[in-house]
């Protein structure tokens, strides 16, 4: 049975949605695949397919049969230990067979080898393994890699050259078009600028060279029975230039001017480039998050290999190496400290701005940054493996999967171009016809008008750029959509039910209190070091508790753990018990009716209480308790305040369970619930009618974070619960709850709001294009700024402050 497998491509030369679309179509009739996404806004693709069925091939040929380019990674080699041309074609076979590699070629005579792969399927390390299995060595050339961002980077160079040259030949067509408005006739008008000819030389090249990109889009859509913006400019464009160069050469030996349209076709090219200009802008602005979280990951590493110390590239990091990380310097990869301590600041991840203490056995993240001491680092986990890594995955996944809100817009987008093309050409027809009979210049400029005004670009972007928008604002926050469909359903829960352990308490139980008539301190050092050698949670609590405050702890004598009932051991010559009830009567000892009282008292705010005796004597009591975080009492007032209903549920006891519950502010809990039994719970709610969140953080917590319409996950708990959940919350604060619902509906306002302006520029716009109030050229500037300002929007996600 074959597995499924995942690729992500990005995707050069879609123009608006109806690209997105028929890309998304073609992909899904090839035999294999099982689902494909693209997304407009960020220019990618995730397909789904059946690997023994079809390939990456398959898809980039279906791609580029379409008329569009995928983008791949690009980085060159020099290759070393090749001694003939067969060794180079042994090198770039193998290379081309690797995973991932969409394309490599190996010169011999140059030495070099230059690949083009996914970074996400492979490293330059694998390549490098590949080649070193085949007896060769693959060392990578400085700076010489290119990525989606220098792709964009270069779009937006000749966008503006195109826009400025554009803008140039523009110019006197657009003074001699101004100077007939009859509130600007007072301008001077150079009798050259009336020049048929000249007016010609003009427009033509704005028309076939600038303005090639645009018969190239619709060529190609056409070719493959689509349409798409494309089609509209070309047709609107090319209609008013011919139609132009029809009068001129109709004009040739008569007298006068004729009334020609170069600059329509010239300044609609024109507006439509800036508004191409602004798009492609605004789009890698959109992906600002990304690039944020990118920039926290370290360039080099220095690691030791055959006893030399060497800084390489991070990516070039493998599994095992031994990292130096020098005070100041950020830690390249996740692993383990075998060497060294220090103070570790892990706010990039945490939120917490406090440094974490760090010593050997302790595991380290990447790009968290070492404070003050000298650490040798085994790397554990190494490229796409490291937390960060997997955390921009989520992001990416997140930014380029689509809410069901966006597929409508898809489907919606994907008939516009066909009905509009009609509705234009009925524009003209009734104007021809009856509004101004043989009147072919004043149809044929309704008929332009139709057309680019209602270009479906808004409409196309409308809900992606929101979507990248405000799950990349959550992720620097730390709060991470695993996708669109996620961020759209948050908003709609009514309901949340917060695991105890580890979500609204701390997790680790600590010594909170100590009741005695002996000295405190004498009785702590023996209870301390009694205790030491238990490897119980509540006995470490107590331990770590005692040392917190100073006291310095012997080696027990003796020690025996007494299942169900606590301890006996001998220090310092003394004998003594620590525990229960039933240890103080199994032993024989004394308790004063006051002391059950007041372990009664402490039972009752949910703390575990434990009897201590030294000699047969009673001495006194300490408790522990799993202490609430700081922040959930204000968190689930938060909650309260949105109008949510909070749920506690617990496998502890009911008392324990309404003692934390009570301190937090939490009416409704639900104790003594097996692990299995949770998801039940969440069942039982569902069916009363209410949309529920599971907010926890244990292997536990696992079946319930999946059955809950939302899961959220604890980012400080286990894999497995994220791996279950729809929403990790990095930071374990519960405040992130309330953030990343705020941030859903707000996102969701977002993009209703990007749709009713897309929806009111195209009904609105089309009736007055269509009666003759609006010019062709007011059309193409209205067809720009409707999507400059959807996508601008869309970014006001990215100043959006939150609590946690």
């Amino acid at each position: 049975m074959s597995t499924q497998k995942e690729v992500n491509l990005q995707i050069q030369g879609m123009t608006c949605a109806a690209c997105a679309n028929r890309i998304e179509k073609g992909l899904k009739k090839i035999e294999g695949v099982d689902d494909a996404n693209v997304n407009f806004a960020l220019e990618k693709s995730k397909v789904l397919y059946d690997p023994s069925v079809t390939d990456v091939k398959n898809f980039e040929e279906k791609i580029q049969s379409l008329g569009y380019k995928v983008v791949r990674d690009k980085t060159e080699f020099n290759v070393i230990g090749m001694t003939c041309a067969a060794c180079a074609n042994r090198i770039e076979k193998k290379l081309n067979r690797l995973e991932g590699v969409s394309q490599a070629n190996v010169n011999f005579a140059l030495e070099s080898a230059a690949v083009e792969y996914d970074p996400k399927e492979i490293s330059i390390p694998d390549m490098k393994e590949a080649i070193n299995k085949l007896g060769y060595q693959l060392k990578k050339k400085s700076d010489q890699g290119s990525s989606a961002s220098d792709i964009r980077q270069k779009e937006i160079k000749k966008q503006t050259i195109k826009f400025i040259a554009s803008v140039i030949l523009a110019l006197p067509l657009l003074w001699s078009m101004v100077s007939h408005f009859e509130f600007l006739s007072f301008i001077w008008l150079p009798k050259l600028f009336m020049n048929p000819w000249f007016q010609f030389a003009l427009a033509t090249p704005i028309q076939f060279i600038i303005g090639r990109q645009f018969y190239a889009g619709a060529y190609k859509a056409l070719r493959n029975k689509s349409a798409n913006m494309d089609v509209l400019v070309a047709m609107g464009t090319s209609a008013a230039y011919f139609y132009s160069l029809y009068l001129s050469i109709k004009s040739i030996g008569g007298h006068g001017h004729p009334v020609l349209y170069f600059e329509t076709s010239a300044v609609l090219i024109t507006l439509i480039l800036l508004g191409k200009l602004f798009e492609v802008k605004a789009k890698g602005r959109s992906s600002e998050a990304i690039k944020k979280l990118m920039g926290l990951q370290a360039k080099n590493a220095t690691v030791v290999r055959d006893g030399r110390e060497m800084v390489i590239p991070v990516a070039e990091v493998l599994e095992g190496d031994i990292v130096y990380v020098k005070p100041g310097e950020k830690v390249p990869v996740d692993g383990v400290i075998v060497e060294g301590q220090s103070a570790l600041d892990e706010s990039m991840l945490t939120g917490e701005s406090i440094p974490v203490d760090k010593t050997i056995g302790d595991n380290v993240i990447g790009a968290t940054i070492n404070k003050n001491g000298f650490l040798k680092v085994k790397a554990t986990k190494v490229g796409k493996d490291t937390a960060l890594s997997q955390i921009i995955k989520v992001v990416e996944e997140a930014q380029g999967s689509k809410a069901p809100i966006q597929r409508l817009a898809d489907r919606i987008s994907g008939v516009f171009v066909p009905i509009v093309v009609g509705l234009a050409l009925l524009s003209f027809v009734i104007w021809y016809t009856l509004v101004a009979p043989g009147d072919f210049a004043a149809a044929l400029e309704k008929f332009i008008a139709v057309l680019v005004i209602a270009c479906p670009c808004a409409l196309g972007l409308a809900t992606p750029t929101s979507i990248m928008a405000g799950s990349g604002r959550s992720a620097e926050f730390g709060i991470l959509f695993k996708g669109g469909e996620h961020l759209e359903q948050t908003h709609l829960i009514d309901t949340i039910i917060l695991d105890k352990t580890g979500t609204v308490t701390n997790g680790t139980p600590k010594l909170t209190d100590v009741s005695t008539n002996w000295n405190e301190a004498d009785l702590l050092k023996l209870v301390g070091s009694a205790e030491k050698q238990s490897e119980h949670p509540l006995a470490q609590a107590i331990v770590e508790g005692i040392q917190d405050l100073g006291i310095e702890l012997k080696n027990a004598e003796s020690f025996e753990a007494i299942p169900g009932h606590g301890i006996q051991a001998k220090v310092e010559g003394r004998l003594l018990h620590i525990g229960t009830r039933r240890l103080m009567k199994k032993e024989k000892i004394d308790v004063p009716k006051d002391c059950f009282d007041d372990m009664v008292s402490f039972e009752k705010t949910g703390k575990t209480a434990m009897l201590v005796a030294v000699d047969h004597q009673f001495a006194g009591i300490v408790a522990v308790a799993d202490t609430v975080k700081d922040t959930s009492k204000e968190a689930i007032s938060r909650l309260h305040d949105m109008g949510l209903e909070v749920v506690m549920i617990t496998g502890d006891n009911k008392q324990t369970a309404e003692a934390i519950a009570k301190q937090v502010g939490i009416k409704h809990t639900i104790a003594e619930v097996l692990p299995e039994g949770k998801a039940e719970e969440v069942k039982k709610l569902q069916n009363k009618g209410y949309k529920v969140a599971m907010v926890g953080d244990g292997i536990n917590d696992a079946p319930a974070l999946a059955t809950a319409d939302i899961g959220m996950a604890i980012g400080t708990g286990t894999d497995v619960a994220m791996e279950a959940a729809d929403i990790t919350l990095i930071r374990g604060d519960l405040n992130s709850i309330a953030d990343a619902i705020m941030m859903s509906k707000k996102t969701i306002r977002n993009i209703k709001q990007n749709l009713f302006w897309a929806f009111a520029y195209n009904s609105v716009g089309v009736p007055i294009a269509a009666i003759g109030l609006l010019a062709p050229w007011l059309a193409g500037a209205a067809m720009a700024f409707s999507s400059v300002s959807v996508v601008l929007n869309a970014l006001r996600l990215q100043r959006i402050k939150l609590k946690a």
